[in-house]
């Protein structure tokens, strides 16, 4: 049994805080996943059933927004986070390709953070890059047309290897 931190009480309690400030306002719980998300930079899972009670919804409702949603994680990201789309435009123009590539390069599977913690790989499905397929985003930054030449510069420029 593993008897909680100091830190886990400060993130209840930012939590506590979150939930307090948002509880009344109508159509809460987007905004405050994206405050959790924003504050601790994804969304615990003993937060989901204190964030369910406090708005009157199920644990199912609040685990189905955070799981619809490619922003919103369950675990910490890794130092540098790599998103590569999957919508169809991208995938028609390569966005599979790219993604293994990704993979490869980073030394990660998708949905993944490397043991590390330094690259997060994650498949989202639009970046709203559509006529500039395929597209990725590193670190919240976009890059459109992205080339497998394109790919292994950013890769090396975060200095991790496979």
């Amino acid at each position: 049994m593993t008897t909680p931190t100091s830190q886990d009480s400060a993130d209840r309690s930012r939590i506590d805080a979150l939930i307090n400030h948002h509880r009344q306002q109508p159509g809460a719980l987007l905004p405050l996943l994206h405050a959790v998300q924003d504050a601790l930079g994804f969304i615990p899972q003993e937060a989901v059933p204190r964030i369910a009670a406090a708005l009157n919804l199920s644990r199912a409702e609040v685990h189905g927004v955070i799981t619809y949603y490619h922003h919103f994680r369950s675990k910490p990201a890794g130092r540098h986070v790599v998103q590569i789309c999957r919508a169809e435009a991208c995938q028609a123009c390569g966005a599979d390709a790219l993604l293994a590539q990704a993979e490869q390069l980073l030394g990660c599977k998708a949905h993944e953070t490397r043991a590390d913690g330094a690259v997060t790989l994650e498949p989202v499905y639009c970046l709203g890059l559509c006529a500039s397929s395929p597209a990725m985003q590193l670190n919240e930054r976009p890059y459109a047309r992205v080339t497998p030449q394109q790919l292994q510069r950013l890769a090396q420029s975060l200095g991790v290897s496979a």
